[in-house]
């Protein structure tokens, strides 16, 4: 450690006490998020802020000693953006929890960055309102997480992601300064939408200290639930792009490819599948619930495949489960290297046969699920061992390319960070990398915020 460093480490610990910690497993555990990498070596050390306070301080003591800082909530991001190594402070957000208001009038709440979604969602179903970002990892990420990393979820398709969730945000800049951006009205255009650049942009440009997010009434009437099986992904793939274009809104729809349905079957416990079934699950909700659960079925049995509708809560559920269990499934079978690209919902078709092609191409297994209704896939790389060997990173690498060259995206949900800033330049081109970059040093011009991850 330098001696700058170590006088970094006096100021921090002279202004924030016990907040600052310099633990050898809290310092182990911050090299590693859910994306399955770590990084080479543990950071400096870590600051539990509890409050805005706390956030201003450290970031001005950073600034001043030009210290490199990695925010992060409950470290469930997928794309290692939350990962920190050697010479970083990693400044975590998780213990500032209170939900300071939930308003059924303007159907807003006003939040710490470290409520977890779930809790969040719990408590405006209280007064009738629920919030709709739903990531798989709801249960215990993070809203400063999620709103980082612009996540989406299950039930994206019908009511959105974090990004149109965002009414309001308070950041601290690089420097300690905090910003009130955005409104918590309806509508509001006074200036640039600072709100809408700081969604998703992975702590790279300040940190979250405060959201006012918008609520959504509970959905009257009736759930249903499809669980609908089909003789391929390609065939789940038409048949999820011929519901959408039928009209069909759902809540949420999903596609589970047959090597991730047996794998997630025999993680649960439940009979396994037969060769080759795709598994597609879908929920409508609404006074057209059934209706809609009806016509979309009769599009699976058109492209060969056959289900259920079920208005029960536990069958619904259980479906639910078994989606959700995807990660946790995969995680029980080695290393995963977990991916995230989006395409038109029209080409979901060739998409998915492209991913087949590329595990026989290169002998890589990918297991895949889909949130289908808005074309995101979640192809995975699954392999023993810490090193990503590097068949699944060719693999990967011809994943990517397959999905810009179908008009798509490199990620829908999950970020760019660590894992994904060698590709940035296969979709935005030069120039507009250049821009961006430009942007982010007039929020941050020494270049300590979250230097590892995006650009």
């Amino acid at each position: 450690m330098t001696t700058d460093r170590t006088s970094a480490l006096d100021e921090l610990r002279a202004a924030l006490g016990a907040a600052l910690s310099t633990d050898a497993t809290e310092l182990e555990a911050a090299r590693a998020d859910k994306s399955g990498q770590r990084s080479a070596a543990a950071p400096l050390a870590i600051v539990h802020a509890a409050s805005v306070a706390d956030v201003q301080a450290a970031l001005r003591i950073a600034s001043a000693h030009r210290l490199p800082v990695v925010p992060r909530g409950a470290g469930t991001g997928l794309a290692g953006g939350a990962m920190a190594g050697a010479d970083r402070l990693v400044l975590s957000t998780a213990r500032m929890t209170r939900i300071h208001e939930i308003d059924a009038v303007d159907q807003i709440a006003v939040v710490e960055p470290g409520v977890i979604v779930a809790e969040l969602d719990a408590a405006a179903r209280k007064q009738g309102l629920f919030y709709a970002p739903d990531p798989a990892s709801r249960a215990w990420a993070t809203i400063g997480g999620t709103v980082a990393t612009g996540a989406g979820g299950l039930m994206c398709v019908k009511y959105g992601v974090t990004r149109e969730a965002v009414l309001g945000l308070d950041v601290v800049l690089a420097d300690g300064t905090l910003m009130r951006l955005g409104h918590r009205t309806v509508k509001g255009v006074t200036g640039l939408d600072l709100v809408g650049l700081m969604v998703g942009s992975e702590g790279t440009l300040g940190v979250v200290v405060g959201a006012t997010v918008r609520l959504l009434p509970v959905p009257a009437g009736t759930t249903a639930t499809i669980g609908a099986h089909l003789p391929s992904v390609v065939a789940a793939g038409a048949a999820s792009a011929a519901i959408m274009a039928s009209g069909v809104r759902p809540a949420a729809l999903e596609i589970i490819d047959p090597l991730a349905l047996s794998r997630i079957h025999a993680y649960l416990g439940l009979p396994l599948p037969l060769d080759g079934t795709t598994h597609l699950l879908m929920q409508t909700d609404g006074p057209q619930a059934i209706a809609d659960a009806e016509s979309a079925l009769a599009l699976v049995r058109a492209a060969g495949g056959d289900g259920d509708v079920s208005t029960d809560d536990a069958s619904a559920e259980q479906l639910l489960t078994v989606r959700r269990s995807f990660h946790a499934a995969m995680e029980a079978h080695g290393t995963v290297l977990i991916e995230d690209v989006a395409v038109p919902r029209r080409r979901l078709p060739e998409m998915f046969a492209a991913i087949e092609r590329i595990s026989a191409e290169f002998g890589v297994e990918i297991p895949t699920v889909a949130h289908a209704g808005d074309g995101n896939l979640h192809p995975n790389f699954v392999y023993s061992g810490d090193a990503v060997p590097e068949p699944v990173w060719q693999a990967a690498h011809a994943v990517f390319r397959e999905a810009l060259a179908l008009g798509g995206t490199l990620t829908g949900e999950h970020g760019v960070g660590v894992l994904k800033k060698r590709h940035l330049v296969d979709e935005l081109g030069e120039h507009q990398l250049a821009l961006q970059r430009r942007i982010k040093a007039a929020f941050d011009p020494l270049g300590i915020m979250n230097p590892d991850a995006v650009f």
